[in-house]
């Protein structure tokens, strides 16, 4: 029963994660400041460094500090980082001319607190889903 206990106070805490992602603490990543660049939140087209620990935003902000295991997490094929770049950029529809912009001229930040909660709610899951191995009696046997 114990175990049982625990596997639905994880899959409780999990989805309270997943559905109110936007109100998980913000992950603290280091925002450097291109020098010279002027204060500029408007996302283009984000991109990931070569070590893909940093999160190249736009040509005045990049977001380094990215925790590994922010990769570990994934939805489907792609981890959530990935889905959040490949989301939030400014893409127009070939077929209508409708052009998609993510950003808000209300909340001009809104992105960037974005990356910092996926990034938090990612490791928690990343962190919550590892730990189920560990409350199971059957742990060995499926690893």
């Amino acid at each position: 029963m114990s175990d049982f206990r625990a596997f639905a106070d994880i899959g409780k805490r999990l989805a309270e994660i997943h559905v109110n992602y936007e109100q998980q603490p913000e992950y603290s990543l280091e925002r450097i400041e291109k020098p010279g660049a002027q204060l500029d939140w408007r996302v283009e087209r984000m991109k990931l460094s070569k070590d893909k620990r940093s999160l190249i935003y736009n040509d005045f902000l990049t977001l380094s500090g990215i925790p590994s295991e922010v990769f570990e997490y994934r939805l489907g094929n792609r981890s959530a980082r990935d889905r959040v770049i490949d989301q939030y950029q400014i893409s127009t529809d070939k077929r209508s001319g409708i052009t998609n912009d993510p950003n808000r001229a209300d909340d001009p930040q809104y992105i960037v607190r974005l990356i910092g909660h996926v990034v938090t709610g990612s490791k928690e899951t990343v962190k919550l889903v590892q730990s189920l191995g560990n409350e199971s009696p059957m742990a060995d046997e499926l690893n």
